[in-house]
């Protein structure tokens, strides 16, 4: 681990100082965060790590310029950074020059603190409530809207104690979301079908997160389309919806798809074993005063499948990673 940081260090030093003039000029051939990660992983994973050690991808973040990646190395995490067109790679922590040191300090001291959560350490309450952020786009966001749709297929009872809310804004009476115009009117279509058609919600996006499919999944469930499209229009009332949402996601200071909280008390599946229906069915039920019988019934422990998908699970897909 540590000679692979070192080597990633040299290469820093021999480029940082032309990054600067790379950045205002090549502005052509620039590869998809995706691709750019992939190629990041295949050059540590061809050439600096030693046989049988794993490296893999965590998530993927569009920073300054560059392309901001997380992967994990044995049960180390750590950040690189690749130029856009996939050309130079370095470990290199940017510093904000706008931030106050101070608060850099108080937040990695709050991390560093809090730890990995156990059952023990989540506060209980009689009817917990699990807020999950995500966007409708984003692979990682599909991959806990399967979580979750797993969980309300087999235990129903745990619908009431989940609550989907989408990341986005609302600018100019018009919902915008960070992958463009069809994925915010998609968030719009899935608040409102929660909002004013709550019965249609889960059936909804058991059908959507395999295909991507509206029109079709919207005649299978039999939606009120008259009502359904007189919320995303008429007299803002989807838009209404959708700033409750926003506002909690403010509140929450949310940056990430998919992102968790428990009763308003950020969590993570990966301290409960990671992206599967059984892991994320523990965090919620670690929240109740006294665990309901249902808890007890074991999900599946395999990782959910991210992107559109006709299975629950894929075994090439990462079980990890966010849209940011």
């Amino acid at each position: 681990m540590q000679k692979i940081i070192k080597i990633l260090i040299l290469i820093a030093v021999a480029i940082v100082g032309g990054i600067g003039g790379y950045l205002l000029f090549n502005n052509n051939n620039f590869l998809s965060p995706e691709e750019a990660s992939e190629k990041a992983i295949s050059f540590i994973n061809e050439n600096l790590v030693q046989e049988g050690t794993i490296v893999s991808f965590v998530s993927v973040l569009d920073e300054s310029g560059l392309y901001k990646i997380k992967i994990k190395i044995g049960d180390d995490e750590i950040d690189l950074y690749i130029t856009k067109d996939g050309k130079f790679l370095f470990p290199q922590e940017g510093i904000d020059m706008d931030q106050d040191l101070s608060e850099v300090e108080g937040e990695e001291k709050e991390t560093q603190e809090s730890g990995p959560k156990t059952c023990e350490d989540i506060e209980k309450s009689d009817n917990p409530l699990l807020e999950t952020f995500v966007v409708s786009k984003c692979p990682f966001g599909l991959q806990m809207q399967r979580i979750l749709n797993e969980i309300v297929k087999n235990i129903p009872s745990l619908a009431s104690d989940i609550k989907v809310e989408y990341i986005g804004s609302i600018q100019e009476d018009k919902i915008t979301s960070m992958h463009g115009d069809e994925e915010a009117i998609e968030n719009l279509r899935q608040i409102c079908l929660r909002d004013e058609q709550p019965d249609k919600y889960w059936e909804y996006i058991d059908c959507h997160i395999k295909k991507g499919n509206v029109e079709s999944c919207l005649t299978t469930i039999s939606a009120d389309i008259n009502k359904l499209d007189g919320c995303m229009s008429d007299n803002l009332r989807g838009l209404e919806y959708a700033k409750k949402d926003f506002d909690s996601q403010d509140q929450y200071k949310v940056t990430g798809s998919p992102t968790l909280f428990l009763d308003s008390n950020k969590i993570s599946e990966f301290d409960f074993g990671g992206r599967t229906a059984e892991a994320v069915k523990t965090l919620l039920c670690c929240g109740f005063s006294v665990q309901p019988d249902f808890c007890s019934q074991e999900l599946t422990t395999e990782s959910a499948a991210s992107s559109f998908s006709e299975t629950y699970s894929k075994s090439s897909d990462s079980s990890e990673g966010s849209c940011e």
